[in-house]
């Protein structure tokens, strides 16, 4: 069970501080405590938010490319990755995904009540780590059951199982991260969260430059706790000058795990499809789990930039549809489905069009060779047509979750695209159509995910009509089809050219290719995009 304070008691009519104030019209909207929002709040914590978790991401590739370097793409990383599924499943049920959908709502209706902050972490933290603390030794103990339930056909389990153990310490910390990072969001404080996955990568990257020859990739996992550790400590002090300690008891009431389980089990059976990836392609050739991995880190760093706003906006439309203001959430809604599906598919139209490229540069050194650029290439190209789905059911899920009792029909949507993954995954894998036939299941399930939950919100709160989604991906769709297949049609010409260059003027082709046919075709969130840049503004 989880605490909560009890709602705060209904004051007169008359009084100023009032939740809803019925009787006077007129008053102004009464302002969230916490910091004061400025003129544009959320563009400047989108910014913030933004411009750390490029930084994130500029180091995940350089943890990513110290991987391939030092190990390459063989058994030894095929168990490592395996072990690497514990934080990679603690960091969406904790971090992003099952404790932010829970904790941010509740941690935001309290500022919307003006409720002590202090006291809802006095009644919610010590349940939170009396959960987390058995689930760690569990990781622990069960790590030989567990490696050989994901991975039968594993070359090294032995070592698959020590690096497990090593990682399972991230179940505690990225609790505790996700934990401070929901408080903090709530209280509309944005930097100190989105500055974890910097200070993760860096205790990685500090590890593996440190013992990737005395270790190996064992080296990797004591990175990986390190990191989790950095992950807390980077939140620490902005959680004690924003929020505090906690606040003594509080008067509090139950809210039972009907409200966590709903969102545990979306995340578990979101996070399922790499199960489903990893089991299948134990049984190929090794390195064949190292392929999988190294595409979808590359694919999916625009997906994480494309939810960048999605994120910023979740407190604002908890207390949106809290205040009963459902104009304001659907727009934010349509809004966030528009920018981010209109980020992500324009880099997924790069990522169609120049795979090769981008592998081997990010890449092809050291132990990593030109047949794990090709067949990581292949698979990257695949995957990244899953990419929009990705992001819908990101942007999509959390409007499922912001009441207090979340309903079940996201991990229903999320469990019919997990089974179309693991059928037609099976099927590929009996097909002969290796690592790229898997991404192509892992594509079609998360696409049909997406397409259950847009239907879904049809009967939401506020709904949100078919044709409004339709409006507003249909278009950036368009553009994407015809500025990928521009891309493909460019790149033989350019294969005179450094990989850099060749990379870049495609890049840029691609990109003006999808602005002038978004455009063309009314896209109001190219337009927007192109009105904030510097100068183009009117003054």
């Amino acid at each position: 069970m989880i605490r909560t304070t009890a709602p705060a008691p209904r004051t007169a009519p008359t009084a100023p501080t009032a939740p809803t104030a019925p009787t006077t019209p007129t008053t102004p909207a009464r302002r969230a405590p916490g910091r004061r929002p400025g003129r544009f709040p959320l563009l400047r914590a989108a910014s913030v938010t933004a411009v750390l978790v490029v930084l994130g991401s500029l180091l995940g590739f350089t943890r990513d490319l110290l991987l391939a370097r030092f190990f390459g793409a063989t058994h030894r990383t095929d168990a490592f990755l395996l072990a690497w599924t514990v934080p990679e499943t603690a960091a969406p049920l904790l971090i992003e995904g099952a404790m932010a959908f829970l904790l941010v709502p509740l941690f935001s209706r309290a500022v919307e009540r003006r409720d002590d902050i202090r006291r809802v972490v006095s009644a919610t933290l010590p349940h939170v780590l009396a959960a987390l603390v058995p689930v760690t030794a569990a990781v622990f103990l069960g790590a030989p059951l567990l490696v050989a339930a994901l991975a039968p056909g594993l070359t090294d389990p032995h070592l698959a199982v020590r690096c497990t153990r090593i990682t399972s310490v991230t179940v505690l910390l990225f609790g505790l991260a996700g934990y401070l990072s929901a408080a903090l969001r709530a209280h509309q404080v944005f930097g100190p969260p989105a500055a974890i996955y910097v200070a993760y990568n860096v205790g990685v990257i500090a590890c593996v430059a440190a013992f990737h020859e005395r270790l190996g990739v064992t080296g990797a996992a004591l990175g990986v706790a390190f990191g989790g550790l950095l992950m807390v400590a980077v939140q620490a002090p902005g959680f004690l000058r924003h929020i505090g300690p906690p606040r003594g008891p509080s008067a509090a009431a139950l809210v039972s795990l009907g409200a966590f389980a709903p969102i545990a089990a979306f995340t578990l059976l979101r996070q399922g499809q790499v199960y489903v990836e990893r089991f299948l392609a134990s049984s190929l050739p090794p390195g064949s789990i190292s392929h999988l991995n190294y595409a979808q880190k590359i694919a999916q760093v625009p997906m994480v930039l494309s939810l960048v706003v999605v994120t910023v906006s979740f407190p604002a439309l908890v207390r949106s549809i809290t205040a009963g203001d459902l104009p304001a959430a659907r727009r934010r809604i349509t809004g966030d489905l528009g920018t981010s599906g209109t980020i992500v598919l324009a880099a997924s139209a790069v990522l169609v069009a120049f795979a090769p490229e981008i592998v081997a540069l990010l890449l092809e050194q050291g132990a990593f060779t030109g047949a794990d650029t090709e067949a990581t290439a292949q698979i990257m190209r695949v995957y990244a047509l899953g990419l929009l789905g990705q992001t819908v059911v990101g942007a999509a899920s959390r409007v499922f979750f912001c009441s207090g009792r979340p309903p079940w029909y996201p991990a229903a949507a999320m469990a019919a695209g997990l089974a179309a993954t693991a059928v037609l995954a099976a099927l590929a894998v009996a097909a002969a159509r290796g690592t790229a036939g898997i991404a192509a299941a892992n594509a079609a399930g998360i696409t049909l995910t997406a397409a259950a939950l847009l239907w879904g919100l049809r009967d939401s709160e506020p709904a949100l009509p078919v044709r409004a989604v339709a409006a507003v991906l249909g278009r950036p769709v368009l553009a994407a089809a015809a500025a990928g297949a521009a891309g493909l049609l460019l790149r033989p010409l350019l294969g005179g050219l450094p990989a850099p260059a060749a990379l870049a003027l495609g890049t840029a082709a691609v990109a003006v290719v999808f602005t002038v046919v978004a455009a063309l075709t009314g896209s109001k969130e190219i337009t927007r995009m192109i009105g904030s840049m510097p100068g183009t503004r009117r003054k």
